[in-house]
């Protein structure tokens, strides 16, 4: 029915806030699908974006000890450091998908045999590659972030690591509620992600300060809190 498609905000939480469950519930679904996080491994998010940040986020708020965070934003980065409490690596887009996976494991000590799971949430086909390049053999690669329909993949190294490889298409059943509870307990706060809020009326100045890149995630007011 159509009431089992909505969910009820915790009186404490802002109207700004709840618009947040919406990306974390993605983030939700897509560490649901990487299976139990294991603080004794590590997990690599490609990506310093808003679904991005809020994978790392929740993939340690689910027990994760060791995150790393891959972008080609410093800036995005710097915020993932904080916002994440987790190790972070610029990407040299002059590099191979094979020196790129090795510069991540000697900066952040990171033995082949260490990295359990990679969340894509960037859509860029070189992440891909070096994701794959970084995973221990048996390791799980979710594909959350979408760029082209078809791209080129290191098929082989799958094979001979006996890789899992699972797409996440936003959310399922459970997601928004878990979502829900997590930002309510605290576990995961995403208020640090607003950058800016506009009014309706101002919807053009919006879009243009998210194609600039600039910030993290900007809103548009439609109504009063």
């Amino acid at each position: 029915s159509p009431e089992d498609y909505c969910y009820k905000l915790p009186q404490a939480m802002s109207l700004q806030e709840g618009v947040l469950i919406e990306p974390l519930a993605v983030a939700v679904h897509a560490l649901r699908l990487a299976g139990p996080m294991d603080p004794r491994r590590a997990v690599v998010v490609f990506g310093a974006g808003t679904v991005g940040l809020l994978c790392g986020r929740t993939a340690k708020a689910l027990g994760a000890d060791r995150v790393s965070m891959v972008d080609i934003s410093p800036v995005r980065l710097d915020f993932a450091a904080s916002y994440v409490g987790c190790q972070t690596f610029a990407v040299d887009l002059t590099q191979t998908a094979q020196q790129v996976a090795q510069s991540i494991r000697d900066k952040h000590s990171l033995t082949p045999n260490c990295v359990t799971v990679v969340v894509d949430a960037s859509g860029a086909e070189s992440s891909m590659r070096v994701g794959v390049e970084l995973l221990q053999t048996g390791g799980t690669f979710v594909q959350v972030g979408m760029g082209k329909d078809e791209v080129m993949y290191p098929i082989m190294s799958v094979c001979t690591k006996e890789l899992t490889i699972k797409g996440s298409f936003r959310y399922g059943h459970g997601d928004y509620a878990d979502a829900v509870a997590l930002a309510s307990s605290g576990k995961v706060t995403v208020k640090e992600l607003i950058t800016k809020v506009v009014p309706f009326n101002d919807t053009v100045t919006a879009w243009d300060t998210t194609r600039r890149g600039e910030g993290i995630k900007t809103l548009i007011k439609v109504m009063d809190d």
